[in-house]
């Protein structure tokens, strides 16, 4: 009995654990089932993915070339180059003393700091260096080091450094454009980057591309501006900002019938290749002042109010009137500059005279809805529109609020304040039959395609008629030749234009004693204008009056402009 009762027992056992291997194997086919053929798809994917490598291809950005009229080609401003970083896996260095010994001179570093960086058994550790030269990277591939590798980068780069910088603006670490035309043309500069998808063996190694989305590089971009302008210009306002010791110094340039951009320059400037050095409380350099910066534009404003007279028939240049030294608005005492009184003056003779009370007279003959949409019409109290980060729009009292006071101020520049470029502008509506044009510093993109989006000169509306424009480029070419603008003559050329002495507010109320903004705008051969030009000098100390700063550089830049050009003079 207990025999069989043993036998008994033992083939229990048998059949529990040939029951439990039976289960063991039912799961395990099921098991197997469920991975190789309901799961079989996500499997696949999953060994695909450790198969293949996904790898960012960068897109070129797009250059910016000025235009060089003597040798008809373009000339870049900003282009890019390859620099390269030297990146360390610690762990695969045998011998971190002797690496650190080979690298320091190369990279001209410590060879102590190098080694303490190298000697361990990290995986990843920053790149030792960054932005090497090409000469600097082929010394330390030749040295054929393992666990150092070099990886290109894109970097910005300013072949004439501080050139037009503040039009350009510049890239940021991170590839953003920053200020200038690097912001506002970003999106077109900087293209798309593409993918590769690539096979890879068991070591990691690509061994073969697969699929992926080619890299569309960046859009080029034409300036209007003259290579070879834009740097005399910044060379003339250098030497005019040291010999009048003025504080800044800005210049604009423009095709009065276009709108084209020949020249923007300002003083001080920045190298746009060491944007990084600029220190922090020092960064207002990025902006440019002829778009950024607002002034009180004083009697260079005159031309405007006199425009919109001659416009409404208040005034003809040989109407007549007798002024005095002063005048009396709201309480308030109103003084010729000079607190001279010009007795008898024609209207001509009132921008020769540059007089203060007898703008205030043709302000009322406007009176002020009429006189603030004139203002309106020439482009002030709004941007112009043109393709640059950082345009502002100055300021202008609604007519509604203002008083005669305001009106009165407003005819000779003071109380409003505007941008050069808007003052330019303006001027260049004169020069254009009285039409305002859009200023623009792109003249054509080059599309990856080679396909070319070229700028059309656009009028944006009429500030003055033509017989009024005519009427006032013969008076303000009056004031060059008899008036506070002798010194922007230049022989044998007619030039229009007009001097501003500008006072500078307090911002504790009133102006300062102390500080003016000499500027002269104008523009030549006023008989058939090719440039509309400002000269701004913000607190030059050894002059009192632009016909001593302002005017004679105006002059020394229009000179050279006409010769460049060869346009012939009157005859």
């Amino acid at each position: 009995m207990l025999a069989k009762k043993d036998n008994f027992n033992w083939r229990k056992r048998i059949n529990i654990v040939l029951s439990v291997i039976f289960l063991l194997m039912l799961l395990l086919s099921i098991r197997i089932f469920q991975k190789s053929v309901l799961e079989h798809n996500k499997y696949k994917a999953l060994a695909e993915d450790q198969q293949k490598v996904q790898q960012e291809i960068p897109a070129l950005r797009g250059k910016i070339f000025a235009q060089d009229k003597t040798s008809g080609e373009n000339y870049p401003l900003a282009t890019s180059i390859q620099k390269y970083s030297v990146n360390v896996v610690p762990k695969n260095i045998k011998n971190p003393g002797e690496v650190a010994a080979k690298l320091a001179p190369i990279l001209n570093m410590e060879e102590k700091e190098i080694f303490e960086k190298i000697n361990n058994q990290k995986l990843y550790i920053p790149p030792l260096k960054k932005a090497l030269e090409k000469e600097t990277a082929d010394q330390i591939t030749n040295l054929n080091i393992t666990g150092i590798t070099l990886s290109a980068e894109e970097y910005r780069f300013y072949p004439e450094g501080s050139l037009a910088s503040q039009v350009l603006g510049f890239v940021n670490a991170e590839g953003k454009g920053n200020y200038g035309l690097e912001g506002y043309y970003n999106s077109e500069l900087v293209g798309q980057k593409g993918m590769m998808i690539a096979n890879k063996d068991a070591e990691g190694e690509i061994v073969s591309p697969n699929t992926g989305q080619d890299s569309q590089n960046g859009s080029d971009l034409i300036l209007s501006i003259d290579h070879n302008v834009q740097y005399f210009v910044e060379q003339k306002l250098a030497e005019s900002k040291d010999k009048y010791q003025a504080d800044e110094a800005t210049a604009i340039i423009m095709d009065p019938k276009t709108g084209a951009i020949l020249a923007m320059a300002s003083n001080p400037t920045y190298d746009s290749n060491k944007y990084n050095e600029v220190p922090q409380d020092n960064q207002k350099i990025f902006m440019n002042p002829a778009v950024s910066y607002v002034w009180e534009p004083g009697s260079i404003y005159k031309a405007i109010c006199m425009g919109a007279a001659l416009n409404e028939k208040k005034v003809e240049p040989d109407t007549k009137g007798t002024f005095s030294n002063m005048a009396v608005v709201d309480g308030y005492e109103i003084h010729t500059a000079q607190d001279k009184a010009f007795g008898e003056e024609t209207m001509t003779q009132v921008l020769e005279n540059s007089d203060n009370v007898a703008m205030i007279w043709v302000a009322d003959q406007l009176g002020d809805e009429t006189y603030y949409n004139y203002i309106k019409k020439f482009g002030f109290g709004e941007k112009t529109g043109i393709d640059v980060d950082g345009e502002v729009i100055g300021s202008l009292l609604e007519a509604k609020k203002w008083r005669n006071v305001n009106r009165a101020n407003f005819s000779f520049g003071q109380g409003l304040s505007v941008t050069p470029l808007q003052m330019v502008t303006g001027y260049a509506a004169i020069a254009n039959g009285g039409k305002v044009v859009k200023p623009y510093l792109v003249e054509k993109i080059i599309k990856p395609d080679g396909k070319e989006v070229i700028t059309p000169a656009q009028t944006v509306r009429e500030a003055i008629s033509q017989e009024s424009a005519a009427k006032l480029t013969e008076m303000l070419v009056s004031v060059v030749d008899n008036g506070h603008g002798k010194k922007a003559q230049v022989s044998g050329f007619k030039v229009a234009g007009k001097t501003g002495t500008a006072q500078v507010p307090n911002p504790s109320g009133g102006y300062y004693e102390d500080r003016h903004v000499g500027s002269f705008a104008g523009f030549f051969p006023a008989d058939n204008p090719k440039f509309a030009m400002i000269v701004k000098l913000d607190n030059p100390k050894n002059v009192e009056w632009a016909e001593s700063s302002a005017a004679p550089t105006f002059g020394e830049i229009a000179a050279w402009l006409l010769n460049y050009y060869e346009i012939a003079p009157n005859q």
